[in-house]
């Protein structure tokens, strides 16, 4: 009796060929995609060898006849056993995905496209396998809830990755806590209001906007759109934020390069006592007298979403530019702005964006108003857990910028991202598991364009302004 092993490698299968007296059987490690061709090749070499060993026997012809008989048999058992992988495969897909992902943003009032973004999520994937929370309006004051509302996640015994969008103050305490207890959940942190590194120290992974890079190219597309004043609204919370404070100084710094002028005007916080509506009172009371002051040359930028929408009324009334908001969507503020309703055209951003830019038209607004063609909030809490999900199934590497973009794009398609690692300004050190990130920016008009945004190479010098 003779034994022969045929051994085949490659890169995604192991198999070999077992020939044992005049039995001929097919042992596989791994479902290769073109078996059926490769099966034709090892049989081939299985015949040669078997001629070989039954020349030594004085058996070449029955030996060589067995082979030929035996491979339709091989074959079918090699079907047999790709339907049998299928079905495991199928059967590991399902036990894959029995866990769970919880999502946490704000409220429809205060950062409507990031729970519409978790929303689209769990309306893919279920809600049975997606948990969503919201953090307080209010967060400033309520820190514990805030904590606790994102802690209380990790109780879930399936669940395996948090996400958090915005990443509000807190977050780097709740992560820290969910990591004590649950060290296998996966932290995520989008679009942070705490220091970078900070919130480094406690997340798996951090991703926000690149206030680096829109620093310089917000400032650049209003050179290029004509404007020779940028006025920068906000308030000293949000000036507190490393985030903004350098996005602010690399603006000042891109007006100088461009010969404009830099301005800033201060604005309720609407986390205070005088609320959202106060703020938002507040912006539409002052536009008309901002842009008599600063010019119809001048273009408005405002940190705070719910600032956008009187913002946007008031500059369509008066004049003036608005290059793209702090989060930039379609969807902030235009609306309400434009008076628009948008349920037939709901999670289609193509029919969104068309419908807003012909009405930003018909006021007279062509050229001067901008955004990203999907939302920014939206696509980061979709993004982002999708992101986490492809992590824990194995098909994504958690700290890898291409993955990260691609399940982004999953929920942007044809959108172009850029973006890079976050650099520390006092140091000079790239973060591993930190990474800004932005969309081309959109000028709407008849026709409207991209500005190319993302082509544009930013200067070296202003990664580290500060």
């Amino acid at each position: 009796m003779h034994v022969v092993k045929l051994i085949f490698l490659s890169k995604i299968n192991l198999s070999y060929i077992l020939l044992k007296g005049n039995t001929l059987t097919l042992k596989r490690f791994k479902r290769r995609k073109n078996m059926k061709k490769e099966l034709v090749s090892v049989l081939a070499a299985a015949v040669m060898v078997s001629s070989m060993i039954a020349g030594c026997a004085d058996k070449s012809a029955a030996t060589i006849e067995t082979v030929e008989e035996t491979a339709e048999d091989v074959a079918e058992e090699t079907e047999e056993a790709d339907e049998a992988q299928e079905e495991a495969a199928e059967e590991t897909v399902e036990a894959a995905g029995d866990y769970h992902i919880g999502i946490v943003t704000g409220s429809v009032s205060q950062s409507e496209d990031d729970r519409r973004g978790a929303e689209a999520f769990q309306a893919q994937y279920g809600e049975d396998r997606v948990i969503l929370a919201t953090y307080p309006d209010n967060f400033t004051e309520e820190l514990e809830t805030t904590i606790q509302t994102i802690v209380n996640l990790s109780d879930d015994p399936d669940m395996k990755a948090i996400v958090v969008n915005q990443a509000i103050p807190g977050t780097t305490e709740a992560f820290r806590q969910i990591k004590e207890r649950r060290p296998d959940i996966i932290c995520i942190a989008g679009e942070s209001h705490e220091d970078l590194p900070e919130i480094g120290s406690a997340a798996d992974l951090v991703c926000n906007n690149d206030f680096v890079a829109r620093g310089y190219l917000i400032i650049r597309t209003a050179h290029e759109l004509g404007c020779d004043t940028f006025v920068h609204i906000s308030f000293p919370r949000h000036l507190s934020y490393e985030t903004m404070s350098r996005r602010v100084a690399i603006m000042k710094a891109a007006c100088e390069e461009f010969g404009m002028e830099f301005v800033m005007e201060s604005a309720p916080d609407p986390t205070t006592d005088v609320g959202v509506p106060g703020a938002q009172a507040y912006i539409a009371e002052h536009v008309p007298e901002w842009v008599e002051k600063y010019g119809q040359n001048s273009a408005y930028f405002c940190t705070n979403d719910a600032h956008t929408e009187p913002l946007l009324r008031g500059l369509l009334e008066n004049g003036g530019y608005f290059i793209e908001a702090d989060l930039p969507s379609p969807l902030m503020g235009y609306p309400g702005a434009l008076g628009l309703d948008l349920t037939e055209e709901a999670g289609d951003f193509a029919k969104i964006l068309a419908k807003v830019e012909s009405a930003i038209v018909e006021k007279g607004g062509a050229g001067r108003f901008g955004t990203w063609a999907y939302s920014y909030g939206y696509t980061v809490s979709a993004g982002l857990a999708q992101h986490a999900m492809n992590v824990i199934d194995g098909k994504s590497d958690l700290t890898d910028i291409d993955d990260i973009s691609a399940a982004y794009e999953v929920f942007s398609p044809g959108a172009e991202w850029n973006g890079s690692n976050y650099t520390n300004a006092d140091t000079g050190v790239k973060a591993d598991n930190t990474f800004l990130i932005y969309q081309d920016t959109y000028i709407m008009g008849d026709p409207g364009k991209y500005m190319g945004s993302t082509q544009v190479e930013v200067p070296e010098k202003y990664f580290t302004t500060k």
